[in-house]
């Protein structure tokens, strides 16, 4: 045998025997998506005004601490999202000069408009557009970082436009909607602070102790009122300062863990420049009260015993699941602003048997009409054809197992729109080749000249198709998606078994005859 097609069928049991192999057992390799599986697919909105008030508040708070340390008091105003600025409060006999001097190097950027009494300062242009997309990806990374660690398997996380504030979650498999939901929205934002007063049954009261007036450096917030045997009894206020003595984002790790009662607990501990500030504030501050905060509500103010090097302990009215939820959040990092939910889907994974069954049940038809249909018409050629036509089948199966692609119902359509495809450049090449013979050319040449002169038309038929579903894929949603992947490996495999496995047939089929008068085709 010709060393050539020798070469041909190794590479060919080669490149089959890799199919195989990556997609057996076919029932452990092939990921399912959320329409085969079941699951949960939610639509969420970043409230990217929320993170422009951040970045506002933050910028009032810089001007004031740094004026404050000039020797200059300014007071805190207001935040306004609408108009894009915030104030503060100047006194008539501060100096303008220097106040301008120390904006330009703390709030670079903002326009100052001076006033009676305060000061306006507005965003620098453009600069809200770059603050609210890289809120939405902010949030699009915490979002992957905690279903990562909640364990699901082909997630599907994905922002829905280029400049959207809306993020597509698709989580097959999961079927505790709420707890998910929770652990999506929750924005885990953590700080130490320090107590001035309190707890307190009202505002009214804390108020009261200083005079009626909140300071602009405190600020009141709510918590958990415990009884002995953890039960809710209502509702505590405290006063407590606004600049926090170490936040969520200086924890180096958090776990899940009991204290010596085998109550569920959370242990924390800090990065090394956060150990320092946390050792000497509470080496500092024994006998006092420290609160710790979770989305400015207070879940546990103890007293401060001795200094905490930098290790320590959240501890809460928690449930197992609650204390391991909570510290797989701060492992992952607090959202920038807050997510509301506009579309919840619960799949079922009986629906999504159904679909399996039903999308199973029409490939195999189409692919027996189709294999029936080239026996028929095109007789020993079409069974050439249909050889092609499995192992393309196989490669495609094979590929997707091996690069853990995920088997989604449009996924099935381009399986089976594959199938369509790949005999069509088999119906190209015998096509011509029937044209060949009908002017008089012999077998082999017929052959040749066949596939020669077909390859253009296939390689530009499915690389346009390719193209397309290049575009599918990176700007189509998750089942979009699941069709550009399967139909792109389908194409690929299609030219493979329509080009090169059907030539190495005719190859094998010709070998060792040196005169041929007639094709079956």
């Amino acid at each position: 045998m010709d060393t050539k097609i020798v070469w041909r069928i190794v590479l060919i049991l080669v490149v089959v025997a890799l199919g195989v192999w990556s997609l057996y057992p076919p029932g452990e390799k092939i990921n399912y998506g959320l329409d085969l599986s079941g699951g949960i697919h939610l639509v969420l909105e970043v409230q990217t005004d929320d993170a422009i008030k951040a970045e506002l508040d933050d910028a009032s708070q810089r001007l004031v601490s740094r004026a404050r340390e000039q020797g200059l008091e300014l007071s805190l105003g207001e935040s306004n999202v609408s108009d894009l600025s915030f104030t503060v409060g100047v006194p008539a006999d501060a100096d303008t000069a220097a106040l301008r001097d120390l904006a330009d190097n703390w709030v670079p950027g903002y326009k100052a408009s001076p006033g009676v009494g305060t000061w306006t300062f507005q965003l620098p242009p453009n600069m809200d557009r770059t603050v609210r997309d890289m809120a939405v990806r902010s949030s699009l990374e915490t979002i992957w970082n905690r279903v990562d660690q909640f364990g699901v398997a082909e997630p599907v996380i994905q922002r829905q436009g280029l400049e959207s504030p809306r993020i597509l979650v698709q989580l097959p498999g999961v079927d505790d909607p709420a707890r998910v939901k929770d652990l999506i929205s929750s924005t885990a934002f953590l700080e130490f602070q320090e107590v001035v007063a309190g707890p307190a049954p009202d505002r009214q009261s804390l108020l009261a102790g200083i005079g009626g007036i909140l300071p602009s450096d405190s600020e009141i917030l709510p918590g958990d009122r415990e009884g002995l045997d953890g039960e809710i009894l209502g509702v505590d206020y405290y006063l407590l300062k606004k600049a926090a003595i170490i936040s969520g984002q200086e924890l180096r790790t958090a776990r899940r863990s009991q204290d010596e009662y085998g109550q569920p607990v959370v242990n924390f501990s800090t990065q090394p420049h956060a150990a320092d500030k946390f050792g000497q504030y509470t080496g500092s501050h024994i006998g006092t009260r420290m609160a710790i905060v979770l989305d400015e509500r207070v879940i546990s103010a103890p007293t401060i015993e001795s200094r905490i090097p930098g290790d320590g302990r959240i501890t809460g009215n928690f449930t197992i699941e609650d204390a391991e939820d909570l510290a797989l959040k701060l492992r992952a990092g607090a959202l920038p602003a807050t997510i509301v939910y506009l579309e919840e889907r619960t799949v079922g994974p009986s629906l999504g048997r159904d679909s399996v069954v039903r999308g199973v049940r029409a490939a195999v038809a189409g692919l027996l009409v189709v294999m029936l249909f080239m026996l028929i018409y095109y007789q020993l050629s079409g069974l050439n054809a249909n050889v092609a036509l499995v192992l393309n089948i196989i490669i495609l199966l094979g590929a997707m197992a091996y690069f853990g692609a995920t088997l989604t119902l449009p996924g099935i359509a381009g399986v089976i729109l594959t199938i369509g495809m790949a005999v069509d450049a088999n119906v190209l090449i015998f096509e011509r080749i029937r044209e060949e013979l009908r002017v008089g050319k012999t077998v082999r040449a017929a052959i040749d000249t066949g596939f020669s002169r077909a390859f253009g038309t296939i390689l530009d038929a499915n690389l346009t198709t390719l193209i397309a579903a290049l575009f599918l894929f990176n700007f189509g949603t998750g089942p979009v998606k699941g069709f550009a992947v399967t139909l792109s490996i389908g194409i690929l495999a299609s030219v493979f078994t329509a080009v090169f496995v059907s030539r190495t047939i005719y190859m094998l089929v010709l070998a060792g005859r040196e005169r041929v008068e007639s094709l079956s085709i």
